[in-house]
């Protein structure tokens, strides 16, 4: 069946597929001319390819089903962003594309149901705002037609995110998106970066941009997403004069979307459509309090994400891509992968109303077919499932907890939970619960699952949940768990897409020749990598070396059947549950210099939860007052034992983590930065028991093992800081 597609799919166009012959060991199933790879049990997913190891290397691995030439595209007629939605359009004007909602009563929190609008309707509007945006820039920025310029994209997620998005593809423009919750600081570098002579903007973060108090000098014109008419506001007085007048003082006009589509069909402009090598996208990197780096994304490499999407998501006759509920931020590249995925397939886009604590009735009302989420979310369904079923009373969860117990058999036995009893009388109800009654995957990334979260949830729903690993740099996944597979704690092989090896990493004794799998640093090749960091390239060259690998950072180990997983950090920095990198060493430093109370501070996290913890060394002399303030004696700086009892008590605790929490407002740390819990000692950090090195530098995973159990209490406490409010 598999070389039926693929001839089918040559003779359109012989030379454009880049795909080798698939491999026996996947299942492939055809479905819309797509080869979609399913992984057996105790299949080799991954296969190292003869000949490529070489000193302080591993073996080069590819996907089983792609070991002689990687894809870059699944279909030969697409080759840009532009021709994917070109192609929807016209096969599909009349479906729906992009639905939302409308706050109806804002003081009882009532919306409408979704409102849609059909591939032919977006279709017409790109036109016509694609067409506004390049009058205005000729004509108020005063640049020449014919320049490529950024379109900087400021917004949560809703229809008209997607709509400046293909009015760019449509006149080969380059798409800068701003995460909601950057700084000033890295907005001004963003802006001046790239310079974006427009922005696109909700209403709310208008204000945010011309508050900045840098000279945006490139900036001319600002487009509201939002209307700007309010009968009740005084003259002079209402959004739109506040906000025009104030862009005026900055020499910056303003305009709403709806009045640049008018402008667009006054002067319409033929479509500019973009090569494969032509830059879609300038993607900031969030996470440390450093500059962010603009990671360059061709059209190229996005028709590559599609494959990735197009050969290991779950489809067959009575399950497709139909409809999605976009509510992960569309300036991470994930949220951007998934929503042209679903622009490919034709299907719909539903956009949540913007709280995540009220994302379920979202659900119930869109019922998606397939739900990309990330840990943080999951771990809210599996608490959810666990407090209506094996954590109730009565018959009902006795069913349940032994249905579940089963299922979970199954799986640790490496079977199918899927079972014909318990699939109706559990999962079936789970999944109709949770608005998931006809979604067919539920894929999980940006952090690591919990291998018993990742488990349960199997069982729960009776679908695929799979999880996967990839970075901006590789657009989205660039390694995929596969169907059928029921193991925990890996990301699958490397994507139809993408090859891979590891690197030796001698500091933290990981080799490419260790036993049973290889580790160390885990590279990347393939036609999903990004081409270069914007403005940047002695970053580009200390991260992608002369052989065209990319250099992640991230410590993987590959098993024999060709999985990775990730272990480590080659860096002192991580990632949260959230998916922000945090840089411990930097936030130390903040605490440090503003805090006397404390001389040492070890600042931990991991991919698992959301929040920072920190150990603390106390500083005698500025400690020793502070305690015998809070508990009314007298603490002398030389009293070990004194200095060790006021460490205990959870009201000094709580007291200088109320300090460290000024410091962190007053150096403006973000949220994702501060710490949330806090454990003061008198010593805690010493050469002999393996914290220290002889030179009396900090040993981070010596220290993180060594309070292991003290930060799994403070993990447990939740956010102490938030009760101090």
């Amino acid at each position: 069946m598999a070389e039926e597609v693929l001839a089918r799919l040559k003779a359109v166009s012989p030379d454009e597929l880049l795909v080798g012959p698939v491999s026996a060991d996947s299942a492939i199933h055809d479905k819309d001319n797509v080869t979609v790879i399913t992984a057996g049990p105790g299949n080799v997913q991954g296969v190292a390819l003869p000949d490529t190891e070489r000193p302080g290397y591993s073996a080069v691995y590819r996907n089983a089903a792609t070991k002689d030439k990687l894809m870059q595209s699944s279909h030969p007629l697409i080759r840009t962003q532009y021709d994917t939605f070109d192609y929807s359009a016209k096969m599909y004007p009349e479906r729906d594309m992009l639905g939302a909602k409308v706050l109806v009563d804002r003081q009882r929190d009532i919306w409408s149901p979704f409102v849609w609008q059909s591939y032919g309707t977006i279709a017409e509007r790109r036109t016509a705002f694609g067409s506004g945006m390049l009058h205005l820039n000729q004509t108020v920025a005063q640049n020449p037609i014919t320049e490529k310029f950024a379109i900087t994209l400021f917004s949560n997620n809703r229809p008209e995110w997607i709509i400046t998005d293909l009015a760019c593809h449509a006149y080969n423009l380059i798409v800068v998106p701003l995460y909601d919750n950057l700084g000033p600081d890295s907005s001004e570098f963003i802006l001046n970066s790239v310079e974006s002579p427009i922005l696109v903007s909700s209403l709310a973060h208008i204000s945010k941009i011309l508050s900045l108090k840098g000279d945006l000098k490139h900036l001319k014109v600002i487009i509201c997403m939002d209307e700007l008419v309010n009968d009740d506001d005084l003259p002079n007085q209402s959004k739109r004069d506040i906000l025009a007048a104030w862009g005026k003082d900055k020499g910056i006009a303003l305009y709403t979307m709806t009045e640049v589509e008018e402008i667009g069909r006054a002067h319409p402009r033929p479509h500019n459509p973009p090569k494969s090598s032509d830059i879609l996208t300038i993607n900031y990197t969030s996470g440390t309090t450093s500059a962010p780096k603009g990671v360059v994304l061709t059209h190229g490499n996005f028709v590559a994400a599609l494959s990735v999407g197009f050969c290991h998501l779950p489809r067959n006759k009575d399950t497709k891509i139909e409809t999605i509920l976009s509510y992960l931020p569309l300036a991470h590249i994930y949220e951007r992968a998934t929503v042209g995925i679903a622009i490919a397939a034709g299907a719909g886009i539903a956009f949540y109303r913007g709280d995540v604590t009220k994302i379920l009735p979202d659900l119930l009302e869109v019922q998606p077919t397939s739900f990309t989420s990330v840990p943080r979310m999951l771990n809210r369904f599996e608490s959810s499932i666990k407090a209506k079923t094996v954590h109730a009373v009565g018959w009902r969860s006795n069913i349940a907890r032994k249905g579940l117990n089963t299922k979970l058999q199954q799986l640790s036995a490496g079977h199918s939970p899927n079972h014909r009893v318990w699939d109706r009388l559990i999962s079936k109800k789970v999944r109709a619960n949770a608005g998931m009654s006809r979604a067919a995957a539920i894929i999980s990334g940006s952090a690591p699952l919990a291998a018993e979260t990742h488990q349960f949830l199997r069982a729960a729903f009776g679908i695929l949940v799979c999880q996967g690993y990839g970075l901006s740099e590789t657009h989205g996944g660039c390694t995929v768990g596969q169907d059928e597979d029921f193991t925990t704690g890996h990301c699958g092989p490397p994507a139809v897409t993408t090859e891979v090896c590891v690197k030796d990493v001698p500091e933290l004794n990981y080799y490419s020749t260790d036993k049973p799998w290889p580790r160390g640093e885990l590279l990347i090749r393939g036609t999903t990598v990004f081409r270069e960091y914007f403005k940047a390239p002695e970053l580009t060259a200390a991260a992608i070396d002369e052989d065209g690998w990319f250099h992640t950072g991230d410590v993987a180990a590959i098993d024999e059947l060709g999985r990775v997983y990730i272990i480590d950090r080659v860096k002192n920095f991580f990632k949260l549950a959230q998916g922000e990198y945090v840089a411990p060493e930097q936030i130390e430093n903040v605490y440090l210099a503003g805090c006397p109370l404390v001389q040492t501070l070890f600042v931990h996290g991991n991919s698992l939860e959301a929040n920072l913890v920190g150990i603390a060394a106390v500083e005698p002399l500025t400690f020793a007052p502070f305690a015998s303030k809070l508990l009314d004696q007298t603490i002398q700086p030389t009293d070990t034992e004194a200095l060790k009892a006021a460490c205990a008590n959870q009201e000094v605790r709580t007291a200088v983590l109320a300090e460290l929490e000024l410091v962190a407002k007053a150096s403006k740390l973000q949220g994702y930065e501060k710490i949330k819990n806090l454990r003061i000692f008198f010593d805690p950090f010493t050469i002999e028991n393996d914290t220290l090195t002889p030179t009396m530098k900090l040993k981070r995973p010596s220290a993180a093992a060594y309070f292991k159990e003290v930060m799994r209490e403070m993990y447990e406490e939740g956010d102490v800081v938030r009760r101090l409010r």
